[in-house]
């Protein structure tokens, strides 16, 4: 018997959701809002929230300082592609954990998860020098790559949960009608954990597009994303709020859009097997 919720209950749960939200947000709306500012009304104390000139100086000023349209490509293709390359690793790696383990196999779950607990900076050394060493330094296909293996385990994780909720007969069945390894991942498997690949890729999607760290060590300026394109509105001479807003919401406005638009699908996948 399913317990009955009352509308008491009910209307402080939505309040509580929708404080929380609010709470979430207001960091993205303060810095849209201040992106039409001038940078005296941006450090203006005490600060104005609606009731400002609105300006759009600060967005053409970035938009003739910067090339924005480059930054964002390259943030298109570390991104997706670093996204992509996990994906065909991480897929045939979390079969094989999920429909043939061994008694290591949740070992080898925790090692590939203890990776995301060091520090960034503790390897950022030995990457350079590879880097530096291979000719991989400011360039589209060293962020891929290293990005790739930087949310490789968390790729892996996702699947292997999400195929752990698919019947094994289901596969056991294609085996018998004579399918071959490779046509039992791509044409069964593949489909039916469908929306969980799909939340797995905008989740890395997000994760690559926000990453600041890697880009900003290992580029200069021809592979430089929008993380990097943020960052040159810090400068020694001080910062300009008006501007470092104006940057900040053009780099962050496409994966907000592409998130909007994607998070039925989203949702879908990371609720994928939570109930039978």
């Amino acid at each position: 018997m399913a317990r009955r919720v009352t509308t008491q209950r009910k209307l402080v749960m939505t309040a509580i959701a929708w404080t929380l939200g609010i709470l979430i947000f207001f960091p993205i709306l303060w810095t849209f809002l201040t992106s039409f500012k001038t940078e005296a009304e941006a450090i203006a104390s005490p600060p104005s929230f609606l009731f400002f000139e609105w300006t759009t100086e600060n967005y053409a000023e970035v938009e003739s300082r910067s090339d924005y349209f480059s930054h964002f490509m390259n943030s298109v293709v570390i991104s997706f592609g670093s996204t992509l390359l996990g994906l065909i690793i991480a897929i045939p790696a979390a079969w094989a954990m999920a429909f043939s383990p061994t008694k290591r196999t949740k070992d080898v779950l925790m090692w590939m998860l203890s990776t995301k607990m060091m520090p960034p900076v503790g390897a950022l050394i030995p990457i350079y020098l590879v880097f530096r060493d291979f000719g991989l330094l400011d360039t589209r296909f060293g962020l891929v790559v290293v990005l790739t293996l930087i949310n490789l385990p968390i790729i892996v994780w996702m699947l292997y949960t999400y195929f752990k909720e698919i019947p094994g007969e289901i596969l056991e069945a294609a085996r018998m009608d004579g399918a071959s390894l490779m046509k039992e991942i791509v044409y069964v498997l593949t489909p039916m954990a469908v929306p969980g690949i799909a939340s797995t890729l905008l989740l890395n999607v997000i994760l690559s597009w926000n990453e600041a760290f890697w880009t900003l060590n290992l580029t200069a300026s021809k592979a430089a994303p929008l993380t990097a394109f943020i960052a040159s509105y810090s400068s020694p001479e001080g910062l300009f709020y008006a501007k470092l807003s104006a940057a900040s919401t053009m780099a962050i406005a496409p994966i907000v859009i592409l998130g909007w638009f994607s998070q039925k699908q989203l949702v879908r996948g990371l609720t994928f097997g939570a109930v039978k």
